[in-house]
């Protein structure tokens, strides 16, 4: 697979999530990638009101806006100047509220989007459900796991589809690497280290207009976990998938280290998630040092995985130490120059090959997500696996900042929605 197998244009994207999702082994970890080989049906399109138009939820407008059956129906912000940028992605009759309950009240949709702050999500969810429409909802799902847990239940009480944003799972370059991995390209998989790192404050400006809570929500802990549930959820669900399972337990670190400027979420954590078999996932998320940015590296016996950076390595045999060498050629009587003063022992040091290509390409997979969340909400049944991957991965983040709270291991819960 070469860089050039992928291009700008959809049917491209769509043929490439095919063959990357193709077999069933990717069948079973993968089962709502069959509807990039399924025709979406045209025609009247799902009507989306869209919760929520910051910059984020202006994003996912413009997404929608790319999709064969979705379309954005009505858009609701309580804050004027999201609203104002957000008309310009739109038809200029679309209906604008500054309240969602009105928006729900007025009728004119199929399905809510909620692109909100994340301690928002669960009674935005619950107001949409409980107005019968079905609900897209960003990642992560919610502040606390009892709401995570809540949301499940009441979508299937109200007969909804209940959809979380994760894009990786629709990311032709995350599926082909899925598939090698299952097809034993790297050997068994024992270790994942993910991290994501930034070096910026991540603190907003404060228009005249607004205050500190409504701008920077994801420093505040009534608000957020920060770096965990608004960064770590995306990592934990690929390390849940990769590793088939879900971790049994965490321990962790988390520190405001660098900002002390008042926020209250951690802006330096490191965890090790631990999964069966001794399996370890272990993640690192800072905002003083960029190097090493947003990455996965996928550990096996054979090879290493990094998605993120689109490179699949195999493993090189390590070098016999000299020392090594010599006792070696003593014990079968052999002799060779030995050199004097020069090194017997080198560090291992990372292998810099180049590795091979997964493919890259300029796209966005978040358009795919709506596709299939339309056809959903016009079966009344949601795209398989995507709300139990979405969970989960919203579980790990909350459990892995309880670990850093209490400083002490933390289970993976038992009461936890049944799939």
């Amino acid at each position: 697979m070469s860089d050039s197998d992928f291009t700008l244009s959809r049917r491209k994207f769509l043929d490439r999530i095919a063959m990357a999702s193709a077999g069933a082994a990717m069948a079973a970890a993968a089962p709502w990638t069959a509807i990039a080989q399924t025709p979406v049906a045209t025609g009247t399109r799902v009507r989306l009101g869209v919760i929520g138009t910051g910059d984020r939820g202006r994003a996912l407008i413009q997404n929608i806006a790319k999709t064969r059956n979705c379309t954005v129906a009505a858009i609701c912000d309580n804050y004027a100047p999201n609203m104002d940028r957000a008309r310009k992605l739109v038809p200029a009759d679309t209906p604008g509220f500054s309240d969602h309950r009105a928006m729900l009240d007025a009728r004119g949709i199929d399905a809510v989007v909620v692109a909100t702050p994340l301690d928002l999500h669960a009674s935005q969810t619950f107001d949409s459900l409980d107005a019968g429409l079905h609900v897209w909802c960003e990642k992560a799902m919610a502040r606390s796991i009892a709401d995570c847990s809540a949301m499940i239940e009441r979508a299937r009480a109200k007969g909804k589809v209940l959809q979380i944003g994760h894009q990786r799972m629709f990311h032709p370059t995350y599926l082909s690497a899925l598939k090698r991995a299952k097809s034993g390209e790297i050997g068994e998989i024992t270790q994942i280290r993910a991290s994501w790192h930034r070096n910026n404050k991540w603190r907003r400006n404060v228009p005249a207009d607004a205050t500190d809570r409504q701008i920077n929500w994801r420093l505040y802990r009534d608000r957020s976990a920060g770096l965990m549930t608004e960064l770590a959820t995306h990592q934990l669900q690929v390390c849940n998938w990769f590793l088939d399972g879900v971790p049994t337990r965490a321990i962790g670190s988390g520190s405001i280290c660098f900002w002390k400027d008042g926020r209250e979420v951690y802006d330096h954590v490191a965890l090790i998630y631990e999964y069966g078999g001794g399996r370890k996932a272990i993640y690192s998320s800072l905002l003083n040092n960029a190097r090493y940015g947003c990455e996965e590296q996928i550990q096996g016996s054979t090879g290493t995985i990094e998605p993120e950076l689109g490179r699949i390595y195999q493993e090189v045999l390590p070098k016999q130490l000299a020392l090594q060498r010599m006792q070696q050629d003593v014990a079968r009587g052999h002799k060779r120059t030995v050199p004097i003063g020069g090194a017997t022992w080198f560090p291992e040091l990372p292998v810099t090959t180049p590795g091979e290509s997964l493919g890259w390409g300029e796209y966005d997979e978040t358009m795919l997500q709506f596709e299939g969340f339309g056809e959903a909400v016009r079966s009344g049944r949601e795209v398989p696996g995507l709300l139990q991957q979405a969970y989960y991965a919203s579980v790990a983040s909350l459990m892995g900042e309880q670990a850093m709270d209490s400083g002490q291991a933390v289970e993976w819960p038992r009461s936890l929605v049944a799939f």
